[in-house]
């Protein structure tokens, strides 16, 4: 992996970090390392070893997938759902993914409750 695709993966870590809410310090003691080598971490100067790395998708609630490329496959969604997705206009698609997006809003106080009470 190239030295900008750790820049943009230390991004989207630091951006998961701030939506749950955590600091940089208490998400570095949850992972049992420095503030330092997770600032580090977050600038793409470092890379976390593959154990952290694991850890760290599970703190942070996301898949390995969205902190390396940016995306979420939908292996967790029903194959019922997106093929009758397909089957829709785009006017439907942009309506199922404002609902969608509620859902995550809704859901990310659930999410934040979590995190909390873990720390």
């Amino acid at each position: 992996m190239q030295e900008e695709h750790f820049i943009t993966m230390g991004r989207r870590i630091r951006l998961r970090r701030k939506e749950l809410g955590l600091t940089q310090n208490k998400l570095a003691e949850l992972l049992e390392i420095s503030n330092n080598h997770l600032s580090a971490i977050e600038n793409g100067r470092e890379k976390p070893s593959l154990e952290k790395f694991i850890i760290l998708c599970e703190l942070l609630k996301t898949t390995p997938d969205f902190l390396l490329l940016g995306i979420l496959h939908t292996c967790n969604v029903s194959q019922n759902i997106s093929d009758n997705l397909r089957l829709c206009d785009a006017e439907d698609i942009k309506l199922a993914g404002q609902i969608v997006e509620l859902l995550v809003a809704r859901n990310q106080k659930c999410w934040n409750r979590d995190v909390n009470s873990s720390v």
